[in-house]
């Protein structure tokens, strides 16, 4: 059976980094998410966005999540960079992303922080 490894450095501002490591096998999900804000130029809202899916580490079925901002490379025609948040969770199986989507936490994080996004896309993405 094929497995997957991810590994990801994170370097949190003003703490020493640290590693997650999830080894996901097929039929695991990646769900990611882009957000625009409602004011992008609201370093507060950002701030308050990333605090807020922060919240979503409680849910016991995400196996690892990381959050992000668009990357300053190269313009290229292919590469999409207009949103201001992401998010790319980690499911072992597509029965624990439909746990996650109805998890309390889940619910009370997008009630809270709704109004914070005027546009939010989502790739889900089933390992083979």
């Amino acid at each position: 059976m094929k497995e997957y490894i991810f590994l990801f450095a994170l370097l949190l501002a003003g703490h020493n980094g640290f590693a997650q490591k999830a080894t996901l096998a097929p039929g695991a999900i990646i769900h990611q998410v882009f957000f625009w804000l409602e004011h992008p130029d609201a370093m507060e809202d950002k701030a308050a966005l990333k605090e807020g899916l922060e919240t979503l580490n409680g849910i016991s079925e995400v196996e690892m999540l990381v959050l992000g901002e668009p990357a300053s490379t190269m313009v290229r025609e292919v590469v999409v960079s207009d949103w201001d948040v992401s998010e790319t969770m980690f499911f072992g199986s597509t029965e624990d992303q439909d746990i996650y989507q109805n998890h309390p936490l889940h619910q009370a994080f997008i009630k809270e922080y709704g109004y914070l996004w005027k546009k939010v896309v989502v790739y889900d993405i089933r390992l083979d």
